[in-house]
């Protein structure tokens, strides 16, 4: 194991926490094979039992998926249409659709107290501050905010704006080799400040929604922080319970 193991910790329990790393850092990719379980239990010098039981771990928290006779896969998360479990939006044609993105503004900067709790960083480290508006119909309907560490997601500095598409976790993944496994939403209304406003072309002080999300890797680290209004009478929320 590249870093040095918790010796406090069961032996599964270090090898779970290793290949999470391993998945974080892209050693393989989403919906890629890991290697055998033969081949890992020799890596590791353990028995099967052991780390299948790190890998059945794993398995349970949605990190891997297995399929009989194939092998064990890393998970592709997909966060395409998380946020629409919030708001609902139709072309003009009536049609149900996904907003497009523009991204409005790019600047590295030393984030305030909430982003750098919320990313985890240190006093001295910088974040990338994204500013972007979603629209139906060339009509704005979200105000987003997105922070993102600045160590790892450096290639983002790099690229020209029209290049981010409406899509930001799977560029983080090809751009950035940093992978979205989970995310936590929280919900509160607010009324639109000027900003937001003119933004979302709504009169001041109109009911919106601020959906705040935090994104994490394989091993539970922060990777992104952002913030998502939108006219309260686009929201909706939708959830299935059994």
């Amino acid at each position: 194991m590249a870093d040095r193991p918790d010796e406090r910790l069961p032996r599964y329990q270090q090898i779970y926490d290793d290949l999470s790393r391993r998945i974080a850092a892209c050693e393989w990719a989403p919906e890629q094979a890991i290697a055998s379980e033969a081949e890992l239990s020799q890596s590791y010098d353990v028995s099967i039992g052991t780390l299948r039981k790190a890998i059945d771990l794993l398995v349970a928290d949605g990190v891997l998926t297995r399929s009989q006779g194939k092998g064990t896969f890393v998970r592709r998360p997909n966060f395409d249409s998380s946020m629409f479990r919030f708001f609902r939006f139709k072309s003009r044609s009536g049609e149900s659709v996904m907003p497009s993105a523009k991204i409005l503004n790019r600047e590295v900067v030393a984030p305030d107290d909430t982003v750098r709790a919320a990313l985890q960083l240190g006093p001295k480290e910088r974040a990338i501050h994204l500013s972007r508006v979603r629209m139906i119909d060339s009509e704005p309907v979200l105000a987003e905010e997105i922070w993102v560490p600045r160590e790892g997601f450096e290639p983002l500095t790099k690229l020209r704006l029209d290049e981010f598409g409406d899509l930001l976790y799977p560029l983080y993944e090809k751009a950035c080799k940093q992978l979205v496994a989970t995310a936590t939403d929280s919900l509160q209304v607010e009324q639109a400040g000027q900003q937001i406003a003119s933004l979302l072309r709504i009169p001041v002080a109109s009911p919106v929604i601020l959906v705040h999300r935090t994104a994490l890797d394989f091993t539970g680290k922060p990777v992104e922080w952002r913030s998502t209004r939108g006219a309260a009478a686009g929201f909706r929320y939708e959830i299935e319970i059994r």
